[in-house]
C-alpha cells in the first residue's frame, strides 16, 4: 500500500475506533458523556465534509453519476453489501444488506461509538462532496434495523 488513501475504509475506521474509543471513554469519565460526545461529533462531521471534498476530486465530479460510481469504495474489501434499487441522474436508492463496520464495532466491544464514528459521517461527507444532493436515511443496521436505507436526490434541471 502506497498511503493511507489506498487502505480500505473498514480498515482505517478499525484502526480509529481502537485509538479514538479509549479516548473518548477516558474523557467521559473525566468531562462527562454529553460534552464529550457532542465534541467528538463536531469534529467526526468536520473530517467527514473534508471527506466529502475529496471524494469529489477523486470521482472526478459532484453529480449523481460521480456519487453513484464512487459507492463502491466504501464497500471495499467486501465492508457493505447492497442492492441498487434505483440510479438515475437526479436519483439514487440503495439498500445495505450487510455492514461489516457494525460487525467490527461489535467484534471489538464498541458498540456503542459504531454511529458516531461511522454512520454519523454520512450526512456531512454529503455536504462536503454536493450540498444540492438530497441525503436522507431512516434506518442503520448499526443501530440494529435489518438494513440501511440510502436515498439520494436533486432537483429535475
Amino acid at each position: 500500500m502506497e498511503d493511507i488513501n489506498s487502505v480500505p475504509i473498514i480498515i482505517r475506521r478499525e484502526i480509529e475506533a481502537l485509538i479514538a474509543a479509549p479516548l473518548i471513554k477516558a474523557f467521559i469519565e473525566q468531562y462527562g458523556r454529553e460534552p464529550v460526545l457532542k465534541v467528538t461529533e463536531k469534529v467526526i462531521k468536520s473530517l467527514a465534509r473534508q471527506a466529502g471534498e475529496i471524494l469529489k476530486v477523486v470521482s472526478g465530479g459532484n453529480t449523481m453519476e460521480h456519487l453513484q460510481k464512487a459507492l463502491p469504495m466504501f464497500s471495499q474489501g467486501g465492508a457493505l453489501e447492497f442492492e441498487v434499487l434505483e440510479a438515475t441522474p437526479t436519483k439514487s436508492s440503495v439498500n445495505v444488506t450487510r455492514c461489516k463496520y457494525a460487525e467490527m464495532y461489535r467484534e471489538h466491544g464498541l458498540e456503542e461509538f459504531g454511529y458516531l464514528l461511522s454512520c454519523g459521517r454520512d450526512f456531512a461527507l454529503m455536504q462536503g462532496f454536493n450540498p444540492k444532493i438530497r441525503f436522507t436515511r431512516t434506518q442503520t443496521i448499526m443501530q440494529g434495523a435489518a438494513f440501511c436505507d440510502f436515498r439520494y436526490s436533486t432537483e429535475e434541471a
